[in-house]
């Protein structure tokens, strides 16, 4: 039986960590499903906006290599995500590893047969920092 990958996120200002991350998952799976984070799952997660509109997100993620197909993702919940794609391995960021959040759904996911692999969060390359340093006025002079 083919091992299925889900790799959720946002996606949004697509950067090297989203792709250290596909290109990762998918070397652990024979296929890889990536769930693109809704506008307004984002909107309820961050309590911000995302700067690139979903169905762009969508089609830059479905256009990497890596990714076998990508689906919309209206879920924090990624156990529902599971009732919908039905993976076998979730990837998550280390960010994740050992807290409240991860521990649980480790729990509720492990219980129906998922593995969840945790890889490094890109945090020097996370949109939130894109989006900080876009932000940050110019120096005078410079």
């Amino acid at each position: 039986m083919p091992v299925i990958g889900y790799a959720p996120g946002a996606y949004d200002m697509f950067h090297i960590g989203h792709l250290r991350i596909l290109q990762r998952a998918r070397s652990i799976c024979d296929r890889l499903v990536a769930g693109v984070a809704t506008d307004e799952m984002i909107l309820r997660a961050k309590a911000r906006h995302p700067v690139v509109p979903f169905e762009e997100r969508l089609e830059i993620v479905a256009s990497v290599r890596h990714v076998d197909e990508a689906v919309a993702d209206p879920h924090l919940d990624k156990f529902l995500a599971w009732r919908k794609v039905g993976f076998h391995v979730l990837v998550k960021g280390d960010d994740w590893k050992d807290t409240e959040r991860g521990e649980d759904l480790e729990s509720r996911l492990g219980a129906v047969g998922v593995r969840i692999v945790y890889f490094p969060y890109t945090a020097h390359v996370s949109s939130t920092a894109l989006r900080d340093r876009i932000s940050v006025p110019e120096c005078p002079g410079g």
